[in-house]
Order: C-alpha cells, then structure tokens, then sequence
C-alpha cells in the first residue's frame, strides 16, 4: 500500500502564487492484477494504475489532459468541482460533451479559486471509471492559517475492484437470474493497492495528522474508524466544517472526509485503522461480502497492537451531516422558489434485472448533449418540451432556490445522490412512510451541512436545498454505477438563458461530436421545438408511483 504523505513544514509554506498546473493521462488499456489474483484489461494513465494524486493549492488552473487511446469515446470528470462558468468542463459524457473521439485529445481547465478540499477525477463514460480510471484530486487550502491545525496530510483512497471490466459484468447480469447482485463481488484497493498487503502509516507521539478519506467506490460502501484515538471532523465533500469529534466514518460511494487525529504521547503500542467493506444491499457471503481489513498505524515497531472490544456500529458516534456545521456558516437558503420531489422506481425486466428511474422514466442518454439543447433553442430553452422525458430534466431559472426531496421507498436497495455542479445543503431525513418508527431528523445548529453526494437509506427520504446560482446543465444520479446505468438519474438545466449569453463551449467539443454522429443544436433529437423523431420513446417506471413527483 501506497501512504501520500504531505508534511507541513510551516504554517506558510504552502502560499505560492497561482500557478497552472498540467497534468496528462495518456489513456489506454493495459492488462492487470490490482487485488493479486484475477488478471484483466483495465482502463489506466500513462500505462499505469493506480494513477498518482494530483495536488493543487486553492487559485491554481489545473490543466488535464486526455489522450484517448481506447476504442470508445472518453470523458473524465472531477467529482466534486462546481465549473462555474465552465459547465462544459463537467466531464459528463452525453450531457455536457459528446465525448473525446479515439485517438483525440482534449484539456479541460479547472478553475480552484473558489473551492479547496479532497476530490477525485474519474472517467464519466460508460463504465470507464470502473475499470480503473480515477485518481484522488486534493486541492491545499490558500488560507494557511488552517495548517495550524495539523502537522501532516495524510490521503487514504479506497476502491472497490471487481473481477472483470465492467462490460463482461453487464453481460454477467444479463444472463443470469439475480437481482441488483453483482455475480463476483469485487476486492478493496487502498491507496490503489491489494489491502491485503498493506503498509503501515507512522504516527509520531503528539503530532496533528489529517487525515482525508476518499471513496473511489462505485459500488460498496466503507466504514473507517481508529480505536483508541478520537477523529475530529472538518470537511466533507470538500466543505470544511467546525471540528466535531467523531467514533468513525461510514461513506457511501463517491463522499469523502477529512479528520484530525492526534497522536498519543506514549510509544507502548501500536494500533490498526480499521476499514469495513460492505454493502447492505448484497446478499452476505461470509469471507466475500463484508470484509475487514485493518492498516497498521505504527507508533514503535517492537510494541505490540493494543486491542479493544467491539462495538457494534449502533454504538458508534459516527460522522453525520445533520449534524456537522461549515466553517463558511452560510444560513439556510430560503425562501423556497421550487419544492421538487423525485423517488426511487424500479422496473424489473428479464432475469430479474432492475431498470431504475429518480422520477417518472429511466434515464437513456440522446443524440444531442443537453448542454447543446440548452444553448441553441433560444427561449425554448425554458421550456421542458425541448429535452426528451428521458432526460428527466428539471429546468431553474437564475438564483431560484429549489428544495429537492429524494425518496427510496425500497426496503431491499439503498442507493446515493450525487450532483454535479453544486453541494447541497443538508435539510432533513426522515421516513417515506410516515408510520415508520424511523425518526425525522432536522439540521442541528444554525447552519446547514453542505456536500455532494449521500445515501439515501431503506424506506428514507433526504431533503436538500441547492441555489441555482450556476448557469449549466448538471447531472444528478446514483453514483453506484450499475444503478446510474440503469437509468437512476436525472438533469438540472440551470439558467439556460444566462448560459446563452455568458457561456462559449471550446470548438474542439463541437468537432468531437460530428466525428462521432451527434447533431451540435436543436433539441434532444437534433429537430425543432418538441418534434423529437428518431428517438426511442422513454421507458416509463411506476414500480414506486408517487404523485407528488414533480
């Protein structure tokens, strides 16, 4: 196991002038074993995986470029970055671009003066992302007063690794009779490595580590936690928040954290940073499901690892972002332009295999981009009848406040919500049936949490609030991916007559998507005003019909 150490040498080393920051990942396939024992062709950078960390201090442009050396188009994004002005750079393939053809390149400039904090890059295409292309994006924070709160930084990723590429998988699923279950259920990369060899991570006695979490998981969830040691809090999603001490942290797909853990004074004992691997929604397989997997944190080699007694996870006081407070203190938003409520659906066809939708129809991507839609329809633009229902589109106008419901009224399937463009603001859980004994739960304190991505529990809604104060079109979808795949998701067309005025998409996207048969303007069809001919009519779901789906 890889340990990405950065040590803090003084409170300002770390204030540089912006500076552009390039990066190149030469994209190709290359024939691995990351877990020790199955061998396949990955998706990797410059011929290699796991692909370095990038890190950039908070003001630089970072300049990413793609050369794409596979057989199919290309499209990375960076989880987490808001593009502001730049929803062309999201890296959502069909929905911001139409891809980077085979043997084209492309850079996309991300913009960091606004945002600091822990991310990752990943492939947006297809199941590009699952078969390996992802790295950890760390963005050092430009106020250094905060590097008075530790001493070192310290990056933990964590991945979910199957045993196929995802392609064959897909294909696995449609031939055999299980529901929502992956047929070979994957291992745990950390730090890009086979967690069952790991190295140890060096504490010295009373130094401040910070620790930051990433889930680059597209399917499993993980639970984090030190025993022995208290894990003060400060950033989810790239939000920094007030410290709160916390037992652990359980991440969904896609969510990251940052904690302080402070070492101990003594050198009598060693301790182990336990990681679970788990998913609820799989049928358990002793030794293949669930697995555990502990990092040594060495304080002295010749001391022996001090054990403690287990605590089921109902007693654990683990990080919760109804609970957290940002450091930034930004009150709720209000008053409410639009409540919109979108639920879970499923549709089970052949084999027992689920086709999902957050609304009324499965997600299906169309001819036409719908960034492209939204600016070159003109006043059209504003209107749902220009975006195919299987966009699922909610369109906002400038500044609006949307207070969005999401609901799983699932008992067997938790999922996530992932939103591009925006981190939400953390309102309220509660049960989707109101005679559940589950317990609504408000935002505590006076401001908000706000992050990008959460799970959506068994039988539970989450409400959360987003501003609409970032002109694009912007993806929303679970981000485990076979369920993104599978329709569950949907898009927000955000202001689409500012983007005409301010927005200008690079011409090399509009080449990219003649190259590969897409029309650049109309509607989702490439026609005029609602004619949507030559598009397959949207699959409607009403597995769990809810009204009040708006």
């Amino acid at each position: 196991m890889l340990v990405y150490t950065l040590l803090i040498l003084v409170a300002g080393g770390l204030q540089v002038l912006a500076a552009r920051v390039q990066v190149t990942w030469d994209v190709g396939y290359l024939n691995i074993s990351r877990d020790g024992i199955n061998t396949w062709r990955a998706i990797g950078a410059n011929g290699q995986l796991p692909i370095p960390p990038i890190y950039v201090t908070q003001g630089d442009v970072l300049e990413l470029t793609a050369i794409n050396h596979l057989d199919k188009p290309l499209s990375l994004h960076t989880h987490g970055l808001f593009q502001r002005n730049s929803t062309y750079y999201d890296g959502t393939g069909m929905v911001t671009e139409c891809g980077i053809p085979p043997n084209a390149q492309f850079t996309y400039i991300i913009e960091t003066r606004d945002q600091c904090g822990t991310y990752w890059v990943h492939a947006h295409y297809e199941m590009e992302g699952v078969d390996g292309l992802r790295a950890a994006l760390v963005i050092l924070d430009q106020d250094t007063s905060l590097l008075d709160e530790y001493d070192e930084d310290v990056l933990l990723t964590l991945e979910d690794w199957g045993k196929e590429p995802y392609d064959d998988h897909i294909k696995q699923l449609q031939t055999i009779a299980e529901v929502d279950m992956p047929p070979n259920h994957p291992s745990v990369l950390i730090n890009g490595i086979n967690a069952n060899i790991l190295q140890p991570i060096r504490f010295t006695p009373g130094r401040r580590y910070r620790l930051r979490v990433v889930s680059m998981s597209f399917t499993y969830w993980f639970k984090v936690r030190l025993p022995g040691h208290t894990m003060q809090v400060i950033e989810a999603d790239g939000i920094s928040s007030h410290p709160s001490a916390v037992d652990g942290l359980d991440l969904c797909p896609g969510q990251r954290y940052s904690v302080i853990i402070t070492a101990h004074k003594s050198l009598d004992y060693n301790y182990a940073l336990n990681v679970t691997f788990y998913n609820d929604f799989i049928v358990e397989i002793p030794g293949a499901t669930t697995l555990y997997h502990h990092v040594p944190i060495v304080y002295n080699d010749n001391a022996p690892v001090k054990t403690f007694p287990v605590i089921e996870d109902k007693d654990v006081k683990w990080a919760d972002e109804l609970v957290m407070e940002p450091r930034d203190e930004q009150v709720l938003l209000e008053p409410v332009d639009q409540h919109i409520v979108r639920s879970v659906k499923a549709l089970t066809k052949d084999l027992g295999i689920p086709i999902y939708a957050f609304g009324n129809y499965s997600y299906a991507p169309v001819p036409v981009p719908p960034l492209l839609t939204a600016l070159t329809t003109g006043n059209m633009a504003l209107s749902p009848s220009v975006y195919a229902p299987q966009l699922n589109a909610i369109i906002l106008q400038h500044n609006q406040i949307m207070e969005l419901e999401l609901r799983n009224p699932d008992s067997i399937i938790v999922h996530t919500y992932h939103s591009h463009g925006h981190a939400f603001q953390v309102v309220e859980s509660g049960p989707v049936n109101k005679n559940s004994s589950v317990p609504v739960k408000r935002f505590k304190g006076r401001y908000p949490m706000r992050r990008d991505t959460i799970t959506l529990a068994l039988g539970q809604y989450v409400r959360v609030r987003i501003k609409a104060d970032n002109p694009g079109v912007w993806y929303q979808h679970c981000h485990q991916e076979q369920h993104n795949y599978s329709g569950l998701a949907f898009t927000l067309v955000e202001a689409p007559d500012v983007m005409q005025r301010t927005l200008h998409v690079p011409s090399e996207m509009h080449e990219f998507c003649r190259i590969l048969g897409h029309p650049t303007q109309g509607n989702s069809a490439g026609r005029v005003g609602s004619d949507m001919t030559g598009i397959e009519p949207p699959l409607a779901i009403h597995g769990h019909a809810d009204s009040s789906d708006t």
